[in-house]
């Protein structure tokens, strides 16, 4: 079985092994990239403080549907911070994010997708540049990163403990690279596999499925919307939140969600005190029309898939701990990468060489 674990690391780690050292270097300079990005970007994402428009929602929407016409779908981020900018997500003939001035609804700027290097890092992290594609792939190298682990573990297990965590560090390159790989594989993959793990759970949607089907709960869908005939001009945007965030007495509004086309409910993400989710899953499902409530889900009230989020998306950002908890997520990514380069490394200098 050893050697099967032998075999079965190293031709994983030559296989998969610098995808998965590029998704870690990448994770770990999202950390850095997000305050440097809206350092450089100020004019995007921050304005004078002053009262936010009365009709500040219903203003945004009607300028977006006007430019990108039904088919497009929109998130509105509204701030949260005095000072901060309206951000919104825009998905249809362009794709990209829009800044507003919270007081007057006029633009400040846009960038597309992929345009500035956090956004390219991000879309590059968290989907391979390949959108929903892209996300099954990670979930693969995941997987790959855990059997590493594994089979790093069973080679490493020692017979005798008292040496179980010894350098050499005096004697050559090779023997130092091998007990830093093998030393700090065992004591630091555990560590390692938990921002791997929750970043695939995240990626790939059919694992938080499988969940909530292994718990014997039902899925949580979006509710039906049944349009009045003869059908009525949609309701006030800002109505409609204002009646979502009195449902749960004055909860902050993390996202507004407009999906495409008039059959669909809004919903509103509500950030509730007790929610570890620094965005909220507090969801208030609204109609579209007649801006009455459709339902409403607490987040701890949701399937277990999506209820397990709440702590997942923090625990892979580092936003669960606070700021001492993205620099240790960003320290396991840069361990993560020197781990797979120093496996590399043995793997080149201990190769069988021809002679020619």
């Amino acid at each position: 079985m050893r050697r099967f674990w032998l075999l079965l690391h190293r031709w994983l780690a030559l296989a998969l092994g610098l995808p998965l050292i590029a998704v870690a270097l990448l994770g770990s300079s999202l950390v850095v990239l997000r305050p440097l990005d809206r350092w450089m970007n100020a004019e995007l994402f921050s304005v004078p403080v002053g009262p936010a428009a009365s009709d500040l929602l219903e203003r945004t929407r009607g300028q977006l549907q006007a430019e990108f016409g039904p088919g497009a779908s929109f998130v509105l981020r509204p701030p949260r911070l005095a000072g901060e900018s309206l951000r919104v997500t825009v998905r249809g003939p362009w794709d990209g994010f829009v800044y507003l001035d919270p007081r007057d609804a006029r633009e400040l700027g846009r960038r597309g997708e992929r345009e500035g290097l956090f956004n390219f890092v991000f879309e590059l992290h968290s989907g391979l540049l390949m959108n929903d594609a892209g996300r099954p792939l990670l979930a693969v190298l995941a997987l790959t990163y855990v059997m590493l682990l594994i089979g790093g573990l069973v080679m490493w297990w020692p017979k005798l403990w008292n040496q179980a965590f010894t350098l050499a560090l005096d004697r050559g390159l090779l023997r130092g690279l091998f007990d830093l790989h093998r030393a700090g594989g065992a004591v630091l993959g555990v560590l390692i596999a938990v921002p791997v793990a929750s970043g695939a759970y995240m990626a790939w949607k059919p694992l938080s499925q499988a969940v909530t089907s292994l718990s014997g709960e039902p899925p949580l869908a979006p509710p039906r919307v049944k349009l009045t005939v003869p059908a009525s001009p949609p309701a006030s945007l800002d109505a409609l939140v204002a009646t979502a965030v009195a449902r749960f007495d004055g909860a902050p509004v993390g996202y507004i969600a407009l999906p495409a086309g008039a059959a669909k409910p809004v919903r509103v993400r509500l950030m509730l005190a007790d929610d570890p989710h620094p965005n909220g899953l507090t969801s208030v499902w609204l109609h579209p029309q007649t801006g009455a409530v459709l339902r409403a889900d607490r987040w701890n009230e949701l399937d277990l898939g999506a209820r397990a989020n709440s702590v997942v998306y923090p625990l892979h950002t580092g936003e669960l701990g606070g700021l001492a908890h993205e620099a240790l997520n960003a320290l396991l990514g840069l361990t993560l990468a020197a781990l797979g380069v120093a496996g590399l490394w043995v793997w080149w200098l201990r190769r069988p060489r021809r002679s020619v």
